[in-house]
């Protein structure tokens, strides 16, 4: 389940895609791909969201001890239902890409798909089918963030390597 995000970068990281479920950055497949007027409501929805378990957590915490109870039930459920992608440009950012950089190899089990650098910020990587990590073929498949290739994307990565 472990990524490699190595190459032309100031800092290699390793990404663990396993805990990925448990990311706030996570999009829920079907909304990844929809129309721009849609994702502009979803960032409103998800920053309501946030702001309801905050108050939440702080009213908690006024009352009783710390206790791990940011996640509802509904929301629990919904996690162990839902397919979700991950989009690459918070780690590529951490890793800070060199300026020279221009494209990506997309590692897989089957050889590498080069990608450019542009295609690869833009992009999602599906990283859980219905709140499981995705075991045959993966742990990563690769979606355009257009989602031209959203019945074949590329399956089984194992590693990116910026060029």
């Amino acid at each position: 389940m472990i990524v490699q995000l190595a190459g032309n970068v100031k800092f290699p990281l390793t990404l663990d895609a396993s805990v990925w479920i448990f990311d706030d950055r996570k999009v829920e497949f079907d909304k990844a791909f929809n129309s721009n007027d849609e994702q502009e409501e979803n960032p409103e929805d998800e920053l309501e969201k946030a702001s309801n378990r905050w108050n939440r957590e702080v009213y908690q915490q006024k009352l009783n001890p710390p206790v791990n109870k940011s996640i509802s039930k509904y929301e629990r459920k919904k996690i162990l239902d839902s397919t979700y992608v991950m989009n690459i440009k918070p780690f590529l950012e951490t890793a800070e890409v060199n300026e020279s950089a221009t494209a990506a190899l997309l590692e897989t089990e089957n050889g590498e798909e080069e990608i450019t650098l542009d295609t690869l910020k833009d992009g999602y990587f599906l990283f859980a089918v219905e709140g499981k990590p995705i075991k045959e073929d993966g742990p990563l498949h690769f979606y355009f963030g257009d989602g031209s290739n959203k019945n074949t994307p590329v399956k089984g990565i194992t590693g990116i390597k910026i060029k």
